[in-house]
């Protein structure tokens, strides 16, 4: 999206209806119309009751979080993305799929009525979808609440980028949230929360909400206008990682899943002997500068056949 000169014109009136900045709290006496209507619309789109923009991902997570924290039991899963953190003490590396089989067995064994269970929708930087199916094991005897953050899949994943809320929102026995940057597959700089309605107005009264600046309203207005450029631009990106996902299948040391557009892999030292050819891939080491570097390849919807066979070209010969 940050390339679409359809966008990128969509912007540039919205900032000259609304100026580059809106820096008043939405909580004030006065706010612009422009937020309720683009966070209805977005409700529509992505199958929710209810959303709530907030001004980045980061702190879309931490308002449900702090919000929920002392309510009940929190449950991490490994690898949870550290906008969803209490402290650093809950962040730790493991098996998804081990941590949601035993679930039910943690869950009975804890004395509280009230758990909250925290997870991504996707592992991003190794190219793994999470099966929620777990969730129907769950037990019905307690309060369950799931929040997940989707940034890595909102706008990509589902049948038209509507990622995994429309999955998991009628799953009995939980109550569920979402929360996602929109700065990813949507181009925009800000955060979204996804709910039903009620959850939606207890979160608003929180000062995190409150307090803070929203996003600019000229992404806002291009994100309401531009459906039908997200539809363009996802189609094309589909059509680009199925063509490189086709040119990988006789390279090994890759991993990657279907309609996703990271492609992880198993050699570091990859990175280095593309930049010598002018290539650059992501690669760095995460969450933090002291954990293990991780190496990707990150399509996008602009990138051309011309391009990604060049890249295959260098890939094959390694």
């Amino acid at each position: 999206m940050n390339h679409n000169a359809a966008f990128t014109r969509l912007l540039e009136e919205g900032m000259q209806l609304y100026g580059t900045n809106y820096g008043s709290s939405r909580s004030g006496n006065f706010t612009l119309p422009v937020y309720e209507q683009t966070e209805k619309a977005l409700a529509e789109r992505l199958h929710a009751e209810a959303t709530l923009t907030i001004s980045s991902g980061f702190m879309a997570a931490q308002l449900v979080i702090r919000f929920y924290e002392g309510t009940g039991t929190f449950m991490y899963a490994p690898d949870s993305h550290p906008a969803l953190l209490r402290t650093k003490q809950d962040y730790y590396t493991g098996s998804f799929e081990n941590w949601a089989t035993q679930l039910p067995e943690k869950i009975a064994a804890v004395a509280d009525d009230r758990i909250i269970l925290v997870c991504n929708s996707i592992d991003p930087l190794k190219a793994a979808y999470h099966d929620f199916s777990w969730i129907d094991q769950l037990p019905g005897n307690k309060s369950i609440l799931l929040i997940v953050d989707d940034s890595h899949g909102l706008g990509i994943t589902g049948k038209n980028g509507e990622g995994i809320y429309a999955g998991i929102k009628d799953r009995a026995p939980i109550d569920s949230i979402v929360v996602s940057s929109l700065g990813k597959a949507m181009g925009i700089p800000g955060g979204i929360i996804l709910s039903n309605r009620h959850t939606i107005n207890q979160l608003r009264t929180s000062p995190y909400f409150t307090a803070a600046s929203p996003i600019a309203p000229a992404y806002l207005y291009a994100c309401l206008q531009g459906e039908a450029i997200y539809e363009q631009e996802r189609k094309q990106l589909r059509e680009n990682i199925i063509y490189f996902q086709g040119g990988l299948q006789q390279v090994s040391g890759f991993r990657h899943i279907e309609n996703y557009p990271v492609i992880y892999c198993m050699r570091n030292e990859l990175a280095g002997f593309l930049l010598e050819q002018n290539i650059l891939i992501s690669s760095f080491a995460y969450p933090t500068p002291a954990d293990g570097i991780i190496t990707r390849i990150v399509l996008n919807s602009h990138h051309r056949k011309e391009d990604m066979d060049t890249l295959l070209r260098f890939l094959k010969d390694q």
